[in-house]
């Protein structure tokens, strides 16, 4: 048997196994640990996330774009 030949086949085989295990290892991770965990969580709101802002604001942009659009005209008769 030649020595590369034999080199290649042991590579082969060196990876099969490592791919065996490596798969197995993976597969293990899977279940996570029996652990007892507290947390505690708190709520905080954001200003922008509050509809009032939203509705309010809304209504000023509205009355901005009135202003600006009819500011332009004269009120000559």
């Amino acid at each position: 048997m030649n020595t590369s030949l034999f080199t290649k086949k042991l590579e082969k085989f060196a990876f099969f196994i490592f791919t065996l295990f490596s798969g197995v290892i993976a597969f293990a991770q899977e279940t996570a640990p029996k652990v007892e965990v507290t947390t505690t969580t708190t709520k905080t709101e954001e200003w922008y996330a509050n509809p009032v802002y939203i509705i309010v604001g809304a209504i000023l942009f509205i009355i901005l774009v009135a202003v600006l659009v009819r500011g332009g005209r004269s009120s000559k008769d």
